[in-house]
C-alpha cells in the first residue's frame, strides 16, 4: 500500500508540473483521480505497457472525461508506456501529448480521442461488446466526470448498458460536486447519483476515491460483480485538487496553471518518491 501511496504522490507532482509546464491544463479533477489511476494501473487491471491497439485478452481502460489528461499521462508514462521524459511535452507544439487525448499520434496507451464529453461510455460498451464476442473474458474500465453527466448520451448509453446485459463493464463517476462554472449542485442538480444508475439497473457501489484502500478493495468488488448479468458503476466521491491545500474544493482550478510560486508551494506538500522527469 505504502508502494502504491507513493506513485500517486509522483503522479501529483507529474500533474502541477507539466501543466505549469504549458501554463495551461486541468490540474483539479486530475488531482482528486491521482489514487484511482494509480491502482487501477498498478494493482488492478490486467493490462501490457508495450501497448496493442486491440488489447486481445488485456484489460482495457477508457478516459470519457478527457481534460484530466495529466493524470492519464503521468500514469501512462510511471507504468511504462513511454519514456517519461515526455511529460515535459505536455500541451507543447508538435507534442504527443495534447491537452485532450488524441489518437493520431499513436501515443501508447490511448485507444480513443476523449475532448468531447459523453461519448466514452458508449465506447466502452462498443469495446465490451467486442471481448464478448471475441470470447474473452477481460473486464472494460470507464472514467467520466460528474460533470460529464450533463450531457444526454450518458443516459442512453446507461440504459443500453443495462437493457443488452453488458456485464463485462466497470464505470467509475468522479463525484467530486465540481465542474468549470460551479458546483454540479449550482450548475445542474443531479441529485443521488447512485440511486439514478440503481433505478436504471445497474448495480452499484460507492467508494472514498481519495483513501487508497477503499479504491483497491471497491474495485476488486467490482471485478467480482461482473458477469453477473448487470454493468457495474462505481460512485467515486474525490476532492478536487487533492495534495494542494490551496487548490482542494475549489472549481477555479478545473482549468487553470499555477503560477512559479503557486507550483513551488504545491511541490512542498507532494513527497517526490519515484524522480521528476
Amino acid at each position: 500500500m505504502a508502494e502504491l501511496t507513493a506513485i500517486a504522490s509522483q503522479i501529483r507532482r507529474d500533474i502541477v508540473r507539466m501543466v505549469h509546464g504549458a501554463s495551461s491544463g486541468h490540474p483539479g479533477g486530475s488531482l482528486g483521480c491521482a489514487d484511482f489511476f494509480t491502482a487501477l494501473y498498478f494493482k488492478v487491471m490486467q493490462h501490457d505497457p508495450t501497448f496493442k491497439m486491440n488489447a486481445t485478452n488485456e484489460d482495457l481502460f477508457f478516459l470519457s472525461n478527457g481534460h484530466i489528461s495529466p493524470v492519464f499521462y503521468s500514469t501512462l508514462a510511471r507504468s511504462g508506456y513511454f519514456d517519461i521524459k515526455e511529460l515535459a511535452t505536455f500541451r507543447k507544439i508538435n507534442s504527443r501529448l495534447q491537452g485532450h487525448p488524441a489518437t493520431h499520434e499513436h501515443l501508447p496507451g490511448v485507444r480513443i480521442a476523449s475532448g468531447s464529453l459523453g461519448q466514452g461510455m458508449s465506447v466502452a460498451i462498443g469495446a465490451a461488446i467486442t471481448k464478448k464476442l471475441n470470447g474473452e473474458k477481460n473486464i472494460v474500465y470507464s472514467l467520466h466526470g460528474d460533470g460529464e453527466l450533463d450531457e444526454g448520451q450518458i443516459w442512453e448509453a446507461i440504459m443500453f448498458a443495462v437493457h443488452h446485459k453488458i456485464d463485462n463493464l466497470i464505470s467509475t463517476v468522479d463525484w467530486n460536486h465540481q465542474q468549470i462554472d460551479g458546483t454540479t449542485e449550482k450548475v445542474m442538480d443531479h441529485g443521488d447519483l447512485r440511486k439514478k444508475f440503481e433505478t436504471f439497473g445497474w448495480t452499484t457501489l460507492e467508494m472514498n476515491g481519495n483513501d487508497m484502500n477503499e479504491v483497491l478493495a471497491t474495485l476488486e468488488k467490482a471485478k467480482s460483480l461482473t458477469g453477473q448479468g448487470k454493468p457495474v458503476a462505481i460512485m467515486m466521491h474525490t476532492i478536487m485538487g487533492k495534495g494542494i491545500d490551496f487548490m482542494e474544493n475549489d472549481h477555479n482550478w478545473h482549468g487553470i496553471a499555477p503560477n512559479d510560486e503557486q507550483l513551488k508551494k504545491a511541490l512542498a506538500q507532494l513527497p517526490e518518491t519515484l524522480g521528476d522527469y
